[in-house]
């Protein structure tokens, strides 16, 4: 059987690869060859010759041999079925067998060269490697690769918390859009009420000054009235009196006379000045006008707080002028720019040059930490011992005021407002009571990168104030 089998296989295999036909082609001398093996041989050779008998073929490139090409796939199909386990069989071989001339298994272990060696044929090549018995040098290997499987299931970690933190980065940022859009509305529709209200107030103002305007000419034109009613009257007397003959009018023309003289000594009509509206006063700068006003329903905050920077602990107001610290640790995304070593947040605008101060309100707030950070200053967990959290700032705490070098600082009173004052260029961050502008403490370095306003607060407890706040300034 197994002879026959043979027999039909070389019956189905090319004589250029020795392999089962794909899709094999027949010359005219009956010799089989693969269609890409004869191609390749003849493109070799330089010619179309037969490669077992040189036969010349001189007819078209032969086609496929359908009938060979379906015997060949089929027998290489039932081929496959059994190679699996025959691959199998001599992997496992190999595994165990590491000399065939000995058909030993392997016992011992060249570090050196990391390989299974026989004792009988190897060895000796070995003696001066470094060679262990395998079960030795398996245990060694696989607390290795234990070793590397760890720091690949340990990557992986990494990558599925960032990418956890991310989906929670998507979520918070549709939740950011939702609460930033109505405040937006809400803040417009405060405008559009107050531009409203000021279009109907000078709507207003306009229609009364109309009437008021229009009740003087009214009144002006009642009086003109009169006074053309009178001087007509006279005219009619004058000409009645003209009429009459001479005695009648001898007798009564001193009386037309005295009456029409008395009305023509009156004073000629004036018109009265500023009976028209006045455009110039509802009109005139109008746009500057409605926003002088404006400023008084509006605020300016030189410095807005950054909600992404936030501790989980700490709130901020709507406006982002004011920072509290809750009992309720909130469901943040820990994105870089978020400080999770301390209940910190930092002001939205850095500052790499000029001058700049802003006022924060404290009130009787227990304890609080004011001032500027550089922007490379570490945010997560606890602060590694190579880099240092460089702060510039006036520390509030138990009833304590601590200046950055983390010395005491004496003041005349308890502060309720502190004054943050930087001076890029000259290297200075200074403190005052904007009370009556006491210097508290000026601070004197050489910045080198971009500082931040920096507000790091604990629990108000007792305090009536709640909340520090960045005081609003006039525009």
């Amino acid at each position: 059987m197994a002879d026959k089998l043979a027999l039909f296989k070389n019956y189905l295999s090319c004589h250029v690869c020795s392999e089962t036909f794909r899709d094999p082609v027949s010359l005219s001398c009956n010799h089989n060859f693969c269609s890409s093996c004869l191609q390749k041989f003849w493109e070799q050779a330089k010619n179309q010759n037969c490669p077992i008998c040189k036969r010349k073929y001189s007819k078209d490139y032969p086609d496929v041999n359908l009938t060979l090409k379906e015997l060949a796939d089929s027998f290489a199909g039932r081929q496959k079925a059994g190679s699996s386990e025959m691959i199998k069989e001599r992997r496992e071989k190999k595994l165990t067998v590491v000399c065939r001339k000995h058909e030993e298994k392997p016992k011992l272990f060249c570090v050196d060269e990391q390989r299974a060696v026989c004792p009988v044929c190897d060895f000796p090549h070995h003696q001066s490697h470094k060679v262990v018995p395998v079960k030795e040098a398996v245990s060694d290997l696989k607390k290795h690769l234990e070793s590397d499987l760890k720091s690949l299931q340990d990557k992986r970690n990494k990558y599925k918390q960032v990418e956890k933190t991310y989906n929670e980065m998507i979520q918070h940022s549709k939740k950011q859009l939702l609460s930033t859009e109505r405040q937006i509305r809400a803040e417009f529709i405060k405008l559009q009420q107050f531009l409203k209200e000021e279009e109907e107030s000078r709507l207003a103002a306009l229609r009364e000054e109309e009437e008021q305007k229009g009740r003087t000419i009214s009144r002006e034109m009642k009086m003109i009235e009169e006074q053309i009613s009178s001087l007509s009257d006279s005219i009619s007397a004058v000409e009645e009196e003209l009429q009459k003959h001479s005695v009648p009018f001898l007798s009564s023309y001193k009386d037309t006379q005295s009456r029409a003289r008395a009305q023509s000594s009156v004073s000629d009509p004036q018109l009265v000045s500023g009976a028209l509206i006045d455009v110039a006063k509802h009109l005139g700068n109008l746009s500057f006008r409605v926003w002088e006003k404006m400023k008084e329903k509006v605020h300016f905050s030189p410095v807005i707080l950054d909600p992404n920077t936030a501790n989980p602990r700490l709130y901020l107001s709507d406006d982002l002028t004011s920072v509290r610290c809750g009992a309720i640790l909130q469901q943040l995304p820990d994105n870089p720019e978020r400080n999770t070593y301390t209940a910190t947040v930092f002001g939205s605008e850095g500052f790499s040059s000029g001058k700049h101060s802003w006022e924060v309100e404290v009130g009787d707030y227990p304890t609080w930490n004011i001032g500027l950070v550089q922007e490379s200053v570490y945010r997560k967990g606890e602060s590694p011992s190579s880099l240092k959290y460089v702060t510039w700032c006036l520390k509030h705490h138990s009833g304590k005021y601590i200046n950055g070098a983390n010395q005491t600082v004496t003041v005349k009173k308890s502060l309720q407002r502190i004054r943050v004052q930087l001076d890029y260029d000259r290297g200075e961050v200074s403190f005052y009571d904007p009370e009556d502008m006491t210097h508290i403490y000026t601070h004197r370095d050489t910045f080198t990168e971009k500082l931040f306003p920096y507000f790091s607060i604990g629990k108000a407890g007792d305090a009536k104030t709640s909340d520090i706040k960045i005081c609003q300034t006039e525009i």
